[in-house]
């Protein structure tokens, strides 16, 4: 499957800024859980569909991310937000179809396409990514082939299907975490070693940027590159925040 063809997580993005409308922000409790009053009216997604969150605190972080707008409403500010208009009104309606995209990841996933050198790269390579494809195969039933260069290796069957599964295991709100972790990684095995508590953010980060890391510490700073890296940071810091703020997954 192409990648460009991949759920990629809502961003709400929008072609203009649109002015603040609003003056006071508060957290209304909803019979399903907790909604966010703007002027006493009750926030909805950007597809108007009824945005409930599962937990005071989550409501409360977000209510935060729009009452600190300024005379300008930033989307790209409220990435908490991002993620719960996800699980609404893209997985929630999709969730079929969403899972199968996260899951396809595993057919090239980054982990499994490796440098052919110089040996140094290799190793940082085998050094990161090893440990996580052995994880994967013992944890979640998941053997994957790894190979050197771009040449397109086919994964076993076997293995796609019980990512699909791990995949499919995790309700609307995480699978918005684990699809914003797996687009800009470019691995569902990192992603869903973070969704089970396996690895940090940060360490995800590192995993999923080696080969960045080691083109600048080789030939220097780009700043195209930083800024990228930057970005893919900020995401898996504000899906870790996310996640904290949802209940455990045993209530």
């Amino acid at each position: 499957m192409n990648k460009k063809s991949l759920f990629i997580p809502e961003k709400l993005d929008a072609p203009k800024l649109h002015k603040r409308f609003y003056k006071a922000v508060s957290v209304v409790p909803d019979e399903d859980g907790f909604a966010i009053a703007l002027d006493g009216r009750q926030l909805k997604s950007p597809s108007k569909r009824p945005l409930v969150f599962p937990t005071q605190a989550l409501a409360d972080v977000v209510a935060q991310e729009w009452d600190a707008q300024a005379e300008h409403i930033v989307p790209t500010s409220m990435p908490l937000m991002a993620l719960m208009a996800t699980a609404v009104d893209r997985i929630g309606p999709e969730r079929v179809v969403v899972t199968e995209q996260i899951a396809a990841y595993g057919g090239s996933d980054l982990l499994c396409y490796r440098a052919e050198g110089p040996a140094d790269l290799v190793a940082l390579q085998a050094k990161a990514w090893d440990p996580w494809l052995t994880w994967i195969a013992e944890d979640v039933g998941a053997s994957l082939r790894t190979t050197a260069g771009i040449i397109h290796v086919q994964q076993p069957d076997a293995a796609l299907e019980a990512i699909t599964k791990a995949v499919d295991l995790f309700d609307d709100n995480r699978l918005s975490a684990l699809s914003i972790i797996t687009a800009m990684g470019g691995s569902v095995v990192i992603g869903l070693a973070f969704l089970q508590g396996q690895i940090t953010a940060a360490k995800a980060y590192e995993a999923v940027t080696v080969d960045e890391a080691y083109q600048e510490t080789t030939w220097g700073v780009d700043a195209e590159a930083a800024a990228r890296r930057a970005g893919i940071r900020a995401e898996f810091l504000a899906a870790e925040h996310f996640l904290s703020l949802l209940p455990s997954r045993d209530q």
